[in-house]
């Protein structure tokens, strides 16, 4: 079982990959905002975190940077879930480290998929 933590505003989209993960095995956490995300990081030394690029306190990308940053949490692998499509977005968010990107809206199969993926060590995390 591994530790996910997931970093959305988003009321709805939080509580539905919550169940998603969690119906998958997953040890479940959730953050509403940056600096919860940062502050429960930290606690829980999450395996993965699933981050919305536009939240209050702290957007994704300063949460991104500080995790690479961070040597307890450099290896925390980041799938990335944001409505900012934009290619400079993407390029942008991998360059800081993470380790995939997803639009929204998404197929929870192709999530499932890609955390499977990320999970088993098919990706390496960015430093």
């Amino acid at each position: 079982m591994s530790r996910i933590l997931i970093a959305e505003d988003e009321t709805s989209i939080s509580l539905a990959l919550e169940f998603l993960l969690r119906a998958e095995g997953h040890e479940v956490t959730t953050a509403a905002d940056g600096a919860a995300a940062l502050r429960k990081a930290e606690e829980i030394r999450p395996d993965l975190l699933i981050l919305d690029l536009m939240l209050p306190l702290a957007d994704g990308f300063e949460i991104c940077r500080r995790i690479r940053d961070n040597a307890i949490l450099r290896e925390v692998r980041i799938l990335v879930l944001s409505a900012r499509g934009r290619a400079a977005d993407i390029e942008r968010i991998r360059a800081l480290g993470a380790d995939d990107y997803m639009t929204k809206p998404f197929s929870t199969r192709d999530l499932v998929a890609r955390v499977r993926r990320i999970l088993a060590g098919s990706d390496s995390p960015k430093s």
